[in-house]
Formats: C-alpha cells, structure tokens, sequence
C-alpha cells in the first residue's frame, strides 16, 4: 500500500475509491499524567504525551489501511490527519485520505 500526501502519485494513472479514515482516542494513565502536569512548571517536551500521540497516529494510520484494502485499494492519497483534545489527558486522532485503485 502506498500512502502520500499529495493527490497524485508520478508514474501512476488511477481511479478513485472513496473516502478511507482511521480514528482512536488515546489517553495516558493517571501516574503519566500527574508527572507530566508537574513538568508544565518548569516547561520542557512532555515525552509521555508526544508518545501517546505517535501511538495514537499509527494506530490511526493502520486503520485507515485496513479500510482502503477492504475496497481493494493500491494506494491512499491526499492523506490529512487531525486531532482535537476529547478531555484533559486523551486526544482523539483521526487520519483520512482517498482510496486508489491504479489504472492498467
């Protein structure tokens, strides 16, 4: 499966699926989320979030694939993710894209 952010992949002619996504919500325990509250005083990466959000990007990213290949997709293009805060401490990330079958 090829995925990319543009609209067009060189080389490749190809007809269009559909609209394919992906979402999780992902939250850290209550022992990560005090610590990371106590680093917000004196500032700095909170690492355990920036982890739960790459997790939550894959996890995300996975299921948006497993969508395309249920149309029988060879690609997903234009693919966009977003994420919005759902309560203090869990984000939900979403990854979307169009679907792409690749012409003969």
């Amino acid at each position: 499966m090829i995925l990319v952010n543009t609209d067009y992949i060189s080389g490749k002619n190809f007809e269009m699926l559909g609209l394919v996504k992906g979402s999780t919500i992902q939250s850290k325990n209550i022992g990560r989320d005090i610590s990371q509250g106590f680093k917000t005083l004196v500032g700095g990466e909170l690492k355990a979030y920036t982890e739960m959000m790459n997790e939550a990007r894959d996890l995300a990213t996975r299921r948006m694939v497993e969508e395309a290949e249920k149309l029988g997709a060879d690609a997903i293009v234009n693919i966009r993710y977003a994420s919005s805060a759902v309560m203090q401490g869990a984000a939900e990330v979403i990854a979307y894209g169009t679907a792409v079958k690749f012409a003969n």
